[in-house]
């Protein structure tokens, strides 16, 4: 990819951004690696909505800006981060998209096998414990996920994909957001039906046959255990901990209580509530 070309792509990428609504203000970040030692990057303090080819800054792999004359993200670190990790990565996107940001401040990783077109392009969405932005404690908590996951939730702060250009990265962005929606409403009518390990197994052999490679992240299918948790009293939450956990574990799916369990428990209470009321 030229440095023409990945510039039109970041102006392009951080206008859809700001016009869906996944970033505001001077939020988010977009860049692109141009060589192996160059990445092409948006500016600090500025709207992504508006920006144009010569506001973009060069920086080389330790974060110092050799072009441009504006300063680059102030979460740049976290963008050479992955680039040193994952040496096929060549773009990187960071955005707040309301809905999945949402299930991150909520605790709740996009790990359900439930989507045919989700699980193809990007298996299942982990959440990162949270770091201070801007610092290399952003960074630190993704290393666990970065090797085989392209999309990761950052816990109460937002989202970041990966891609092999700056619109494969968006597009994951687009296609994270989109299922987070679609999650939200299943939960809001009475749970999500889960595909099973055998659909779960025909997608990815389409996903071989369409040439998509990448890291394969699991997700959780309909066979796996969703064991209840014990509340002590209180109304049960994905944000539950595990017994003994670390206030900063991010809580995963076999953790937490099911649907039908929250479903159950809420009821419950509401009728014991109702009756004492009587």
């Amino acid at each position: 990819m030229t440095l023409h070309q990945s510039k039109q792509d970041i102006v392009e990428a951080g206008r859809r951004l700001y016009e869906k609504g996944y970033i505001a203000s001077s939020d988010g970040n977009i860049s692109a690696r141009i060589a192996e030692d160059r990445i092409v990057a948006t500016p600090t303090g500025l709207c992504k909505g508006t920006l144009s080819p010569d506001d973009l800054c060069i920086c080389d792999m330790d974060g110092n800006r050799v072009s441009g004359g504006l300063r680059p993200s102030s979460e740049i670190g976290m963008h050479l981060f992955l680039y040193r990790e994952r040496p096929d990565i060549k773009a990187v996107v960071h955005a707040h998209p309301p809905t999945a940001t949402g299930f991150s401040v909520a605790g709740i990783p996009l790990t359900d096998c439930v989507l045919p077109e989700v699980i193809i392009t990007l298996g299942s969405v982990p959440i990162a414990r949270y770091g201070t932005p801007g610092g290399p404690e952003i960074s630190e908590p993704i290393r666990q996920w970065v090797k085989n996951y392209d999309a990761y939730l950052l816990e109460n702060h937002g989202a970041t994909t990966v891609g092999s250009d700056v619109m494969n990265a968006y597009f994951k962005m687009e296609t994270l957001e989109h299922a987070a929606r679609i999650l939200l409403v299943a939960r809001q009518l009475g749970g999500v039906n889960l595909l099973n390990r055998e659909q779960v197994g025909k997608l990815l052999q389409l996903r071989e046959r369409l040439g998509i490679r990448g890291p394969d992240p699991a997700c959780l299918t309909g066979e796996a255990p969703r064991p209840p948790q014990t509340t002590d009293g209180n109304i049960p939450t994905r944000r539950t901990r595990s017994a003994g956990a670390s206030p900063t574990d991010c809580p995963t799916p076999g953790d937490a209580p099911s649907d039908q369990d929250l479903i159950t428990e809420i009821t419950r209470r509401v009728m014991e509530t109702l009756k004492r009321s009587d």
